[in-house]
């Protein structure tokens, strides 16, 4: 059973959607482009299969993202439903604060 935190709000309920780790990760990739297991799997490098795979169902699940299979190939490509593309004010404002407040400053050269 998915832990839930039991409280009637929206973002309560947004977080049980996108706030375990990776989620948004995988939203931010799809964000640029309709993407393969593999390609998501090469930009989360920390990320084993198993996981990506229990994360994009969920994401699925919940209307966030679409598995496509093309006629001429053998391959899923995984993409954002509208409602998984209305997260990119959120991505980008996460983008937005970590740079102002979380980020290193680069290292020389």
């Amino acid at each position: 059973m998915p832990r839930t935190y039991g409280h009637y709000c929206p973002v309560v309920h947004a977080l049980e959607v996108v706030g375990d780790r990776w989620s948004l990760l995988i939203i931010r990739d799809l964000l640029r482009k309709p993407q393969r297991f593999t390609d998501l799997l090469h930009y989360s490098s920390n990320l084993s299969p198993k996981w990506l795979t229990q994360r994009l169902r969920k994401l699925e699940e919940a209307g966030v993202i679409g598995r496509e299979k093309r006629q001429d190939h053998r391959e899923v490509w995984y993409k954002l439903t509208p409602a998984g593309h209305d997260l990119r004010p959120v991505v980008e404002a996460l983008g937005a604060w970590g740079m102002k407040y979380v980020m290193p400053p680069p290292l020389p050269g």
